[in-house]
């Protein structure tokens, strides 16, 4: 029983690796909360946590060490992320300027669709899953005081407990954050403004990154096919004469 409370609080910590440090989705949930509500907010972190859930199945699947081994669609991933980032800094920007309320919402899903967008193009999620989401899925047990009381608390990973202490981290950040973000825009006024803007410079920077990095990515393989296309069409050029 106790090993059992072990891994759960394990798979929440994994859960809050992911979910908690500063970066575009909690750029979305932010403006979200602070905008539009602790409603609105909650539906943009189930958008980010929608996207891992899709990551999960695909990492059981095999897909995601696929994508790995494949810098084109690594390249593509982190372009079309970078678009999407720069667009969204856009209506963030647009939104801090516009008038601001805590109940109401023009559209119910707009975060959560947003920050699924981004998540679900984001291939530092995978990477996060190669890495940090290996220890979930494999089958193995672990003493987490080794040498000290035994084996009387070991995580056992790749079961369902470690999965539900995982995916509820996650729910716990997505819950929290945008009630903290609410109840500090209740005793500011101005707190819904600065975090509205902040999460567009957020956004802007991380698109600019992501578009960086996909064109290093994807100008040598493009490189690549080029000379390689130009030497196909030259040895057919020399056979024809």
């Amino acid at each position: 029983m106790l090993n059992d409370v072990v891994s759960l609080v394990a798979g929440a910590a994994l859960g809050l690796s992911l979910a908690a440090p500063p970066g575009p989705m909690n750029a979305v949930i932010a403006e979200e909360s602070v905008l539009r509500g602790w409603n609105s907010g909650f539906r943009a972190g189930l958008g980010a946590m929608t996207a891992d859930a899709c990551f999960f199945v695909l990492a059981l699947a095999g897909v995601v060490a696929v994508v790995r081994e494949a810098p084109l669609v690594q390249g593509v991933m982190v372009g079309v992320g970078g678009l999407l980032m720069l667009y969204f800094a856009y209506g963030a920007a647009r939104d801090a300027t516009g008038t601001f309320t805590t109940d109401e919402t023009d559209d119910d899903t707009r975060g959560f669709r947003k920050a699924f967008a981004l998540a679900i193009t984001n291939p530092y999620q995978i990477i996060w899953w190669l890495t940090a989401g290996v220890r979930l899925l494999d089958r193995q047990t672990t003493n987490v005081l080794s040498g000290t009381l035994g084996d009387a608390l070991t995580v056992t990973t790749g079961g369902p407990i470690i999965v539900v202490g995982f995916f509820g981290g996650i729910a716990l950040w997505i819950t929290g954050f945008p009630a903290a973000l609410v109840a500090a825009g209740r005793r500011v006024d101005s707190f819904a403004p600065a975090v509205a803007y902040l999460s567009a410079v957020v956004l802007a920077l991380a698109g600019v990154s992501f578009l960086y990095d996909g064109a290093t990515t994807l100008v040598p393989i493009l490189s690549d096919a080029m000379s390689t296309l130009a030497s196909i069409l030259s040895d057919a050029a020399s056979t024809l004469a």
